[in-house]
């Protein structure tokens, strides 16, 4: 089950929550099959199941819990067999990218609980590439925020592309790193009152924050962090990982710099200028780097290299405008708030976006352990602004 902490559910809950979301969406609703276990909605409706009372539940055990996985993916199965249409094709898309989330949501449980790292995953060894510092320049002009019916499977909270009007910007070609944090703690960034929004500051004082979170002090002049159950040294030239958002700020007023918009952070990853290179185009990439899909040569997510690597890696997965790594390695925070867009309406799945909005910020790109399913550009992730569990870093911009 796991110790009881208000960012983590109980490791078996959360895995029979994956099965119920499944079975729920796909065989209930779209489906009308009746529930494998009648209680079930009791046990791992997210919704409706308080979070302190899931450590408490009468839940199946863990050979129970596998069970209702395989069961419930069994008939998935047989009805795929006879061919799907639209409309229940779009729960059977949900389901698949709900997993996700809590396949990534697990693996940095396992370091938040200080457990053992994933094995098995058929890693290749990390590329030691280096810094990457330096500006880029992306003019402004007229910019399609959001997502099309085009654009395949989205989220209601990215519906639909409008029209955002965008002074020209200058963004960091990588996101921050490892040995650039480091600068801000080594100066006394922590203990500043200056550098840190007031609610920024009674987080820090709450919780007595000297440094992220992982971090151990230093070995030898070199800072130290905790992965997963072992310590080793900061890899300097690593994005940042484990920040907040009031980390994140602070560090941009330390360094005169600021944190993109949404909007500025997906034209500067999917954008392409005009001819003259005087504004942004009308049309856009799929991906950074063109059409293609993500590889391992141009993203890292997915677990292609279990965990972040140096920020210079990948250049095969540069935008037109030449920023690095937009998708993969970090998930990295805006300084937008998580609101819906003009119009918005639930989907279906009322519970994932619309209780939200006000509360949160708006994060991009992926990070290592993300799918690709989920690490489109124009997916809007969101958390609190004091959540440092999570696999987040940051980009900055030119002030």
């Amino acid at each position: 089950m796991g110790p009881y902490l208000g960012i983590v559910n109980p490791v078996l809950w959360e895995i029979g929550h994956v099965a119920w979301f499944h079975e729920y969406w796909t065989l209930r609703h779209a489906a009308g099959r009746t529930p494998l276990i009648e209680r079930c909605d009791g046990l791992w409706d997210s919704s409706a199941v308080a979070h302190a009372t899931r450590w408490h539940l009468d839940l199946p055990d863990r050979a129970g819990t596998y069970g209702y996985m395989a069961d419930v993916l069994a008939r998935q199965e047989d009805l795929l067999s006879g061919g799907v249409g639209d409309e229940a094709r779009y729960f059977y898309d949900l389901s698949i990218r709900h997993e996700d989330m809590h396949v990534e949501a697990l693996t940095y449980m396992r370091q938040t609980l200080s457990y053992s790292p994933p094995s098995d995953l058929g890693t290749a060894g990390r590329p030691h590439a280096g810094a990457l510092p330096g500006d880029v320049a992306v003019p402004g002009g007229r910019w399609r925020l959001g997502s099309t019916s085009d654009d395949g499977f989205i989220f209601d909270n990215e519906k639909w592309a409008h029209e955002a009007v965008l002074k020209p910007f200058r963004i960091a070609r990588a996101p921050v790193t490892n040995a650039e944090f480091a600068a801000f703690v080594d100066a006394g960034g922590y203990r500043t009152r200056e550098f840190w929004s007031d609610a920024g500051w009674t987080w820090r004082e709450q919780h007595g924050a000297e440094q992220p979170v992982y971090w151990q002090g230093k070995r030898d002049g070199v800072w130290t962090v905790r992965r997963y159950r072992a310590v080793e040294e900061l890899a300097p030239h690593a994005p940042v990982v484990f920040v907040n958002w009031f980390e994140a700020d602070a560090w941009c007023r330390w360094a005169g710099r600021r944190l993109p918009s949404e909007a500025e952070w997906e034209a500067a990853a999917i954008g392409l200028p005009t001819a003259d290179g005087a504004r942004l185009a009308d049309r856009r990439r799929r991906w950074p780097w063109g059409d293609a899909p993500p590889t391992s040569a141009r993203a890292n997510l997915d677990f292609a290299f279990d965990g972040t690597i140096d920020v210079a890696a990948l250049g095969e997965g540069d935008s037109a405008f030449g920023c690095r790594q937009m998708i993969g390695n970090v998930w990295e925070w805006t300084a937008s708030d998580f609101l819906p867009f003009a119009g918005f309406t639930a989907d279906p799945y009322k519970d994932y976006s619309q209780p939200w909005f006000g509360s949160r910020k708006v994060l991009r790109g992926g990070g290592w352990a993300t799918s690709a399913r989920i690490a489109r550009p124009a997916y809007r992730n969101f958390f609190t602004p004091d959540r440092s569990d999570v696999f987040a870093g940051f980009r900055t911009c030119a002030i």
